[in-house]
């Protein structure tokens, strides 16, 4: 087997200019203390299941940020209202906070109404930044807006729907599970384009304010045989929450992090969110030292992997096919 890791498009001027804007910055670093803004559309989350609230932190001192010496981190939590985050940007903006995180369209997108001078450091997954006008183009993002992104495109929800209808052949009905966010209804649109050609009939079931509960009943009374969750910050940082029903259920799903396998997940098809922060992190700091952000290209993801627990298999009775185990699977939990 082999751990591959998660790959990112970094452009060649990115690399020329690490070094020299390393030396500027521990000049412009003495002494001062930086205050971060985090956006996050979900709630707080448990101890390590979030990127921006507890990963981040902890990647930044990687970078010579630490809390409580030189670094303050100004949090705010959405709690899955989408609607609160223009006044939480607010909140952040009147604290003159020298940089904002924040992921997920919706934050993404409240932040730039909200100032066009603080630079914002996204992080967005399936989900395309120029298509949604918050930048002007990945190589030359113009604005105050830059980051990292998984690549949006509507082979990865296809991969995804044929590995889950792989490892559960009996599938007939799947169900996507979905929120209200932009991203989440373009990931929707791709399911149900590619679930013709696998012969499954898809149930779409939004949750909506932690409804996790109503959602897995919708899943029950459907009698769908599997599920996926989309792409999303709030799904990504509840899920603890989905594994648990998904587990208590008896429903195989396939994610999107291999985070969450390791947490009990059955499958997952995408990254690592320590690989996606450690990006995220890397853009925190140029922004600090001072690089204007129009002119840091947005980093896409071009490389995935297969992430299996063989424990959640044997738990739902599941067989995992060789054509995955042998061939295809970069990490497996045995």
């Amino acid at each position: 087997m082999t751990d591959m890791r998660l790959a990112f498009v970094l452009p060649l001027a990115l690399v020329l200019f690490a070094a020299p804007l390393e030396a500027e910055g521990q000049e412009h670093r003495a002494g001062k203390v930086y205050r971060l803004g985090v956006l996050t559309p979900g709630a707080r989350p448990a101890p390590s299941l979030s990127v921006m609230a507890n990963l981040l932190p902890v990647i930044l001192r990687e970078f010579g940020y630490v809390e409580g010496q030189n670094l303050v981190i100004e949090q705010r939590f959405a709690e899955g209202k989408l609607d609160r985050l223009h006044g939480l940007v607010r909140q952040l903006v009147e604290l003159r906070v020298d940089a904002l995180v924040a992921g997920s369209p919706p934050a993404v997108l409240a932040a730039k109404e909200t100032t066009k001078t603080i630079p914002i450091v996204m992080l967005l997954s399936y989900s395309d930044p120029v298509e949604l006008g918050l930048v002007a183009s990945f190589a030359r993002p113009g604005g105050n807006i830059t980051g990292v992104v998984m690549a949006a495109e509507p082979s990865l929800v296809s991969k995804r729907l044929e590995l889950i209808k792989e490892a559960v052949p009996r599938a007939a009905r799947i169900a996507v599970l979905a929120t209200g966010e932009v991203g989440s209804r373009k990931q929707v649109q791709w399911a149900e384009q590619a679930a013709p050609a696998l012969g499954v009939r898809l149930v779409v079931v939004e949750v909506r304010d932690a409804g996790y509960d109503r959602a897995f009943a919708t899943m029950v009374a459907e009698r769908v045989d599997a599920f996926f969750p989309v792409a999303s910050v709030i799904l990504s940082t509840d899920r603890e929450r989905i594994i648990q029903l998904a587990a208590k259920h008896r429903l195989p799903a396939i994610y999107d992090w291999r985070e969450q396998v390791e947490a009990g997940g059955l499958m997952a098809y995408g990254g690592t969110l320590s690989g996606f922060t450690r990006r995220a992190a890397a853009y925190v700091d140029r922004v600090l030292k001072g690089t204007n952000p129009a002119d840091l290209p947005v980093e896409r993801a071009t490389a995935f992997e297969l992430a299996i627990n063989l424990n959640t298999a044997k738990t739902l009775g599941l067989t995992m096919p060789s054509s995955l185990l042998l061939l295809r699977a970069d990490h497996v939990i045995q």
